[in-house]
């Protein structure tokens, strides 16, 4: 890390910075002081509006209750975007149950307007989806997340016709399930795998790294089931404190849906098996 663009961050005192594990999207380092640690994340070459909505997103979470890092400072250094919050210490304690009853306070926190969306669009290293208030959980879903993902999976040659084929057969299921189904647009982490919780000291459960919109929650929910790393306690869990509707194990499949074809068409095509099983799971 380059000694005079961290010399320019609001805080003194720096003790060490040392490189570490943040995904695939950003750089990430825990920052030493005499005072605290901080957990910096920098996306170079891009405005600050790039962290944004996950700080309003982080900020949100927190006034529902949810222990999630304290955000600092959103800013750009040298055409830098980056978002400093605090570091939290992971302990070696876990509890699914405390982690299912957070999130489902999480979900009983809905939208002031009664409406899907969000103030900010999420941005992305590789697609952008506006957030713009609507009514309607399928024009936001679908019309403007599946649709829009469709499109770029075609503009980048990683969709042929009979893939196009197939997934518009399973959009014909998805909008009729859909349509029988009250939504309800509650606070989302909107990126809620297994990587993006964690355990305290304490043992009490933590979120990060959020994608934050107002949306059904059972899509949430799918992306958890999408790549693993919640126990089966925590569903046992989630359903006592916050019960899902009936028919909610083929919903949670379109919402895998939408975490593989953002997957295909990040990391290409060692995920396009992913997405045409879960395709064919939806599909009568």
């Amino acid at each position: 890390m380059d000694k005079q663009w961290i010399e320019q961050l609001p805080i003194s005192s720096i003790e060490q910075v040392k490189a570490v594990g943040g995904g695939d999207v950003n750089e990430a380092y825990q920052i030493d002081t005499s005072k605290q640690k901080y957990f910096l994340l920098i996306q170079p070459n891009t405005s600050k509006e790039f962290f944004i909505t996950e700080a309003a997103g982080l900020e949100d979470l927190q006034k529902a209750g949810i222990t999630v890092p304290e955000v600092y400072h959103v800013d750009e250094i040298n055409g830098d975007a980056y978002l400093l919050i605090s570091f939290l210490e992971e302990g070696p304690r876990v509890n699914y149950r405390d982690l299912a009853k957070m999130i489902a306070k999480m979900h009983q926190a809905t939208s002031e307007n009664g409406l899907f969306g969000y103030q900010y669009p999420h941005q992305g290293t590789d697609i952008n989806f506006d957030n713009d208030w609507t009514d309607s959980w399928i024009e936001l879903f679908i019309e403007r997340r599946l649709d829009k993902l469709r499109d770029a999976l075609v503009k980048s040659n990683k969709w042929n016709q009979k893939q196009v084929h197939t997934y518009e057969q399973a959009r014909k299921v998805i909008l009729e399930e859909l349509t029988e189904h009250a939504s309800q647009p509650s606070l989302l982490h909107g990126d809620l795998w297994g990587g993006n919780h964690m355990f305290l000291e304490n043992g009490e459960p933590a979120l990060f790294d959020p994608a934050p919109f107002y949306g059904d929650r059972e899509f949430d929910l799918g992306v958890t089931t999408s790549f693993g790393g919640y126990s089966q306690e925590f569903y046992t869990a989630y359903q006592e404190f916050l019960p899902m509707a009936a028919g909610y194990e083929k919903r949670l499949s379109f919402y895998r849906l939408y975490v593989f074809m953002v997957h295909l068409l990040k990391f290409g095509g060692i995920y396009e098996s992913r997405v045409d099983q879960t395709l064919q799971e939806i599909l009568p």
